[in-house]
């Protein structure tokens, strides 16, 4: 398909009202000073308390329903106990799906009163999953084992993180098997995760936390049962893949878990079948947008975002083409999206304030994760490292990643720093595991990788270097707007919301001066991912 010459003109020419906007900020995040990690001093209960507080526990919804009023910067909410709803298929409605706008900035909260230490709750694993109830391993994340239980009153997934604590030796032929058991953690390895979570609550496409307890003691029937099951799977997907995770046999009476309760986001995308072109757009368009609104308000890179933390739900009726009113690509699958797993993740909040620092989780302390080819996402891990040694395209082999804060173009390696390249290296993941992955007709996989030959180019990690490149997230849910892809309805809330969208940025850049299509080509496809140092104005 020859390209359309409306692709290189970007941007509505139309003036449009400058105020608040959604995307604020958006085109080339300028460079800041290097933040340092954040290291907090917090002990057992009290910390993950301290940070869990103002997470309220929410019934799992449609996303198009419009937020609450709470803010990404709200102040705590006082938890309440409802019964998560499982989800359930809607008749076809509206063509166009409504994605809520991310809520008005607020001023930084003001500092709480410490409050006093709060005692976690302990259950035991038959407390957890009674008679009755059904429990089942569906993925192992950067540092948790995560179940989904099921039973009359709905559905939740349940990450569960081993803590210091005993455990039954190995056997003999558990050690000859290579069983490898993954380090036991304390609570403060989750306080990142805890503050992250929080600070992407409002935004549509990442998971809601809903509450955190210990469970202490023996395993129960269901569980060792699943354990085993789980890893029966994974060893026929790949043969030589070590079990990482201790078996539930081995479990004492004084084995502690830390765990964390989510709602129920749907299907792994690793066991979804994708049997539509449909399906393939609105899954890449719903991850690109979410991880955008998440970049530009708290600067998040997600860093792990493989087949396995991204979950699909069936949420409405697909709508058939000869029922269609509208000519873009997105919006007619019925599904939604839920992104999890913020283990490896780095945000920052409130990044204009001078003190305050980003939550970033220091991928130097293991490069195993560099160094290790088990998996085909390893290479992106390889990749995001690369990217802040060379600052461009180029993959280092495993052996280049043997020595922990090397020096990079910015100095000694820092995973507190901002790069949103490392999402368009996850987001160009995603789509080629989507397309290697179709079940539906060749025909239609086809047609879709020729409509986007445009869009892959310049997501694409492979490619030579006199090729543009994405920097963001940002950039590629712009680029498919001016595409058509998407239709501007999709990016707004409520109509007198709807400025606060990308669209008022389309034709301004950072300093907004209006721009036609040529500069506006120049300004977001380089042949670097790295981003612009800042301009003086």
């Amino acid at each position: 398909m020859s390209k359309q010459s409306s692709l290189r003109k970007y941007g509505k020419q139309s003036r449009k009202p400058k105020c608040d906007r959604l995307f604020a900020e958006l085109p080339q995040t300028p460079i800041r000073p290097v933040p340092l990690i954040v290291k907090e001093d917090v002990s057992d209960d009290a910390a993950v308390a301290k940070v869990t507080e103002g997470l309220s526990i929410i019934k799992l919804e449609d996303e198009n329903t419009p937020p609450p009023e709470s803010r990404r910067l709200s102040t705590r909410r006082k938890k309440t106990s409802v019964a998560a709803q499982s989800p359930h298929i809607k008749p076809a409605g509206p063509q166009t799906p409504q994605l809520p706008s991310p809520p008005k900035s607020e001023e930084p909260e003001t500092p709480k009163q410490p409050t006093p230490k709060q005692e976690l709750l302990v259950l035991s694993w038959d407390e957890v999953c009674p008679p009755g109830d059904k429990i089942v391993k569906i993925a192992e994340a950067s540092y948790a084992e995560v179940y989904r239980v099921t039973n009359e009153r709905g559905t939740s997934i349940i990450k569960v993180i081993r803590m210091e604590s005993p455990i039954k030796a190995q056997t003999k032929a558990q050690q000859k098997s290579g069983l490898v058991d993954e380090e036991p953690h304390s609570e403060s390895d989750l306080m990142g995760e805890l503050k992250i979570s929080e600070w992407l609550a409002d935004i549509p496409g990442f998971v809601v936390y809903k509450e955190r307890y210990i469970v202490q003691g023996k395993a129960c029937r269901e569980l060792l049962e699943t354990h085993q099951a789980f890893h029966k799977k994974v060893k026929r997907q790949d043969p030589d893949r070590l079990q990482f995770y201790p078996s539930p046999s081995r479990y004492l009476d004084g084995t502690r878990f830390l765990v964390v309760e989510l709602g129920d986001a749907g299907t792994a995308l690793e066991d979804f079948e994708l049997v539509s072109a449909d399906q393939l757009w609105d899954i890449f368009f719903h991850v690109a947008i979410a991880l955008a609104r998440a970049e530009v308000q708290v600067e998040f890179e997600h860093r792990d975002l493989h087949e396995g933390n991204l979950c699909i739900r069936q949420t409405g009726e697909p709508i058939p083409v000869e029922q269609r009113n509208r000519s873009g690509r997105f919006g007619f699958s019925g599904l939604e999206i839920t992104i999890l797993d913020y283990g490896l993740s780095r945000a920052h909040a409130n990044p204009d304030i001078e003190d305050s620092k980003p939550v970033a989780y220091d991928l130097e302390r293991d490069l195993s994760l560099f160094t290790s080819e088990h998996a085909p996402q390893c290479e992106v891990y390889r990749r995001m490292r690369s990217f802040l040694l060379r600052g461009d395209r180029v993959c280092l082999p495993p052996k280049s990643h043997k020595k922990a804060y090397e020096a990079g173009i910015d100095g000694p390696i820092s995973w507190a720093q901002h790069e949103p390249y490392t999402n368009v290296l996850w987001l160009a993941y995603i789509y080629k595991w989507m397309v290697s992955n179709f079940k539906g007709s060749r025909k239609e996989v086809n047609a879709f990788k020729r409509l986007t030959k445009e869009l892959w180019s310049y997501m694409d990690p492979g490619a030579a270097e006199s090729v543009p490149s994405f920097e963001s997230a940002s950039d590629i849910v712009r680029f498919s707007l001016e595409s058509g892809w998407i239709e501007e309805d999709q990016l707004v809330g409520a109509r007198d919301e709807v400025e606060k969208s990308i669209l008022s940025i389309l034709t301004t850049d950072a300093r907004g001066k209006e721009l036609d299509g040529e500069s506006f080509t120049e300004s977001f496809l380089r042949r670097s991912p790295r981003r612009r140092q800042k301009q003086a104005m």
